[in-house]
């Protein structure tokens, strides 16, 4: 059932790179890809600089999902206004499938609680449920309407309880394609007279990759086809399942990063192949090394920077930041948002859902931990925390 695009192998002076070692890559426990070609790319990436991974300020703001605080995620006013408010990477793009093949942007491949389209009769018959990485979702789901039935719809706030305030642009923005994420970029970094990085991320690979709707093929077919595939791309690609992370390292040169839930989590694609590690177990000096030999960076949960009570307090930081770095993997924690339920309780003003907490001190606790970034739906707010931090 899986597609493949045929020309998934990178062709270098007429001939066939080394990406098309794909074919001769051994796949281990979890879909581990092994061998010299992930190593070799690792030893490239060290020596060059992580293809411009560390030109970034430091601490990087990762506008998640754009401006998410402020607008309906994934939507191109929520993306320009994380521009305006001066992200140094905006998170343009959680990639899922259309059911004729095309990447578009939302959080999920559900979207009854990001689009309209529950008020689209003419798509009520659509709503089901289906088993998303083990768990029973009922919705409306991407891969089962095409591109152009998409367009007639609108983006909604997700969380409207936390940001009643982003309920003003209901309907405002239509659901965004990767082609026209890429399209942007290159028309604001124009616009601006910089350089605007990307940061998407394959949503969920090993559910579309057993419907036929494998999404890393798709991803490097238009990173190839916008010359953004190169080491020194400003395109930074992730994902919870280290199997696709491993897949797009036979197919692009872009930096990559695996993100990790919580340490007693499994990846998906850990699960569907009978891999019994955990994020724990990723964690690990020895984990962390692996991960070295095909990614340039993680993306952890917050709390595995510091770890949280049965209360939500702040307890001792974990030594992550220090491991990761020894293998020379840089870190990208998520998420940072201002509203109290998102803080720990010492934090919070009061206790209305949607009233913001003292988040300051908060970003200064992650900062002292020697973060390399953080993703945040604020990234105003994280812009002022981080100059505190730099000139404190």
């Amino acid at each position: 059932m899986n597609t493949h695009d045929s020309d998934g192998r990178t062709q270098v002076n007429g001939t066939t790179g080394r990406r098309a070692l794909l074919g001769a890559a051994v796949l281990g426990a979890g879909g581990a890809v092994l061998g010299l070609p992930g190593a070799a790319r690792a030893a490239e990436a060290k020596q060059s600089g992580h293809g411009g991974l560390h030109s970034l300020p430091k601490p990087t703001i990762i506008g998640h999902r754009g401006s998410s605080g402020y607008r309906p995620e994934h939507t191109f006013g929520s993306y320009n206004l994380a521009l305006d408010l001066g992200a140094d990477v905006v998170e343009a793009g959680d990639l899922v499938p259309t059911k004729d093949g095309h990447l578009v942007c939302r959080h999920e491949p559900e979207i009854g609680g990001t689009t309209n389209v529950a008020d689209h009769p003419e798509f009520a018959d659509r709503k089901t449920t289906k088993t998303l990485d083990g768990v029973p979702t009922t919705g409306w789901f991407t891969e089962d309407f095409t591109l152009a039935e998409l367009k007639t719809l609108r983006a909604i706030e997700r969380i409207p309880a936390n940001r009643p305030h982003n309920t003003l642009y209901n309907g405002r923005w239509e659901i965004p394609t990767f082609e026209e994420v890429l399209k942007w970029q290159d028309e604001q970094t124009r616009k601006r007279g910089k350089q605007v990085w990307i940061y998407p991320e394959t949503k969920h690979p090993t559910y579309f990759r057993r419907l036929g709707l494998g999404l890393e093929e798709r991803v490097a077919k238009l990173l190839r086809k916008y010359g953004k595939d190169k080491r020194n791309s400003p395109v930074i690609l992730q994902s919870f399942e280290p199997s696709s992370i491993q897949r797009l390292n036979t197919l692009l040169d872009n930096p990559l990063v695996v993100l990790l839930s919580a340490a007693t989590t499994q990846p998906y694609d850990f699960v569907a192949t009978g891999d019994p590690r955990t994020v724990a177990d990723l964690i690990t000096p020895k984990g962390l090394r692996e991960i070295a030999g095909y990614a340039q960076g993680i993306g952890p949960t917050v709390d595995l920077i510091i770890p949280k009570d049965a209360g939500g307090n702040f307890t001792t930081p974990s030594t992550l930041v220090a491991d990761a770095h020894k293998v020379g993997l840089v870190l990208h924690p998520y998420t940072m948002r201002n509203e109290n339920p998102f803080l720990p309780p010492a934090y919070r003003n009061g206790t209305a859902p949607d009233a913001y907490g003292n988040v300051f001190p908060v970003f200064q606790k992650y900062f002292e931990t020697g973060i390399d970034g953080v993703f945040t739906d604020n990234a105003d707010t994280a812009l002022l925390a981080r100059a505190d931090f730099v000139n404190g």
